[in-house]
């Protein structure tokens, strides 16, 4: 039996920024891309650029590179951004209105087609064009379009349940937006988004640049 192939996470995170490159580099009439030219762009080296390539199966012409059109296609095709991949979201409070009016979703092949919240929600009701449906409705409607992916964006305290229940509904996948650990069974995929430690790392890198900045005040004094 074939072992599941293991993927570099950082190397993956890498790839939107490859793609956004490389569309730059379509865009300019570009038909070429060198690893040296997308090191450079993404701040890595080109060591390092050649093996997340070789990741997707691509593989560059000595002293020519990558083409840019075909290596747009293997990566979209990879991250399985070449056909729309239908969301529903969970929590219209602010931050999830806000994913509701991010039009970007669509550059990655994500279209969030419905959004639901606790009830009662009027009917009709709209937020950034989405139907947004009562709770209550999030299991029929997932199991009569099929869904499988969904964003929570639900209050800490109701993570965990809203999140059994989309699991109960046939959800695959959850993009998790809350500040709590889901517990779940282990073959449900779960991507938490670190708000806080996103921030963390922020906020210890200017402090420690801020220092800096006050050494060479104080050098200069």
């Amino acid at each position: 039996m074939a072992k599941p192939q293991v993927f570099s996470i950082p190397a993956l995170k890498r790839l939107p920024a490859y793609l956004r490159e490389l569309k730059k580099l379509q865009a300019a009439g570009r038909l070429h891309a060198t690893s040296p030219v997308l090191a450079r762009a993404l701040r890595i080296d080109a060591i390092s650029v050649r093996k997340d390539l070789e990741m997707i199966g691509a593989a560059g012409s000595p002293g020519v590179g990558y083409q840019v059109e075909p290596l747009i296609d293997a990566l979209e095709s990879f991250l399985g951004w070449k056909n729309a991949s239908e969301a529903f979201l969970v929590g219209t409070g602010h931050l999830g209105t806000a994913l509701l009016g991010y039009r970007g979703f669509a550059d990655y092949g994500l279209k969030i087609i419905a959004a639901f919240d606790k009830g009662p929600v009027p009917k009709d009701t709209l937020v950034h064009d989405v139907p947004v449906f009562d709770f209550a409705e999030f299991p029929h409607l997932t199991r009569r379009l099929q869904i499988r992916m969904a964003i929570l964006c639900v209050p800490d305290d109701a993570a965990q349940e809203v999140a059994e229940k989309m699991v109960e509904a046939g959800i695959l996948a959850i993009w998790n937006f809350t500040g709590h650990t889901l517990l779940l069974p282990e073959e449900i995929i779960r991507q938490k988004v670190n708000l806080a430690g996103d921030f963390a790392v922020l906020s210890v890198k200017l402090a420690r640049r801020l220092r800096e900045i006050d050494g060479c005040g104080e050098d200069k004094q």
